[in-house]
């Protein structure tokens, strides 16, 4: 494959995995394959992914603030819990051993999987929010782990804090969203610093994800519906099974 197809195939899939991340999550299931598959190993592709996420997500923010979605300040609080989290996630992230980080990667993959086939449906349209008193401080503790787990490995960070969001507080799924892409900017810039710290960022490939990633962050983010493509969605976990198994035994 030539280069300048490497650099359109990651336009593409950043564009679908910004879309995803966006509708519920997991999008990096799909961003952080291609960056292995394309010769970068897989603490590099973890690092570089991050640019991505973080252009995906600024583009994401505007895109429901233009729509009036908002959930100031509970949001905020949220964000610097996570943020805490995120710098003890990303530091661990660049420590451990490549052969480990694929085996955690691959079993991260496959629970996902998982969940992305059985999840329940929750209806919170009927169900009052709780984001305040003891809620609240739920909330804040849970995203501190959320952050630790984002800082260290993000892929399927968007899927644990719509669980959160959705049990814990009763948020609606678009609120949920909303927030989700604000914590998932605050927390990813605090990741990156540490990744470029330890100079750990393939630029090139991260910024060409970033345009396809931050376009279908915008799109989706003003578009989106409540469920994603269904083809896509047995694509990505198609694509989790068959990373997950070269990861683990090759």
């Amino acid at each position: 494959m030539e280069f300048t197809w490497d650099l359109l195939l990651l336009v593409i899939v950043g564009f679908c995995a910004g879309a995803i991340n966006i509708v519920a999550g997991g999008g990096s299931l799909l961003s952080l394959p291609i960056l292995i598959f394309l010769g970068l190993p897989p603490n590099v592709a973890n690092a570089s992914n991050r640019i991505a996420i973080i252009f995906q997500n600024i583009f994401a923010v505007k895109g429901f603030k233009s729509k009036g979605v908002s959930a100031y300040p509970f949001n905020i609080y949220l964000s610097i819990s996570a943020l805490i989290g995120a710098i003890i996630g990303a530091s661990l992230a660049v420590d451990i051993k490549g052969d480990l980080f694929n085996k955690i990667l691959a079993f991260v993959m496959l629970i996902i999987v998982v969940y992305m086939i059985f999840k329940p449906k929750v209806n919170t349209t009927t169900i009052l929010e709780r984001i305040t008193g003891k809620h609240l401080w739920l909330g804040i503790l849970s995203f501190f782990f959320v952050g630790i787990y984002g800082g260290f490995i993000q892929a399927g960070a968007g899927f644990i804090m719509l669980f959160f969001l959705s049990t814990i507080n009763k948020v609606s799924l678009v609120k949920g969203n909303a927030i989700k892409v604000f914590v998932a900017l605050i927390y990813s810039l605090a990741a990156v610093a540490v990744f470029m710290y330890n100079d750990m960022i393939n630029w090139t490939y991260g910024l060409i994800l970033s345009i396809g990633n931050a376009s279908g962050g915008w799109f989706m983010s003003r578009y989106s519906a409540n469920k994603g493509d269904g083809f896509v969605r047995y694509f990505i976990i198609i694509m989790i099974v068959v990373m997950a198994i070269k990861l683990w035994f090759f």
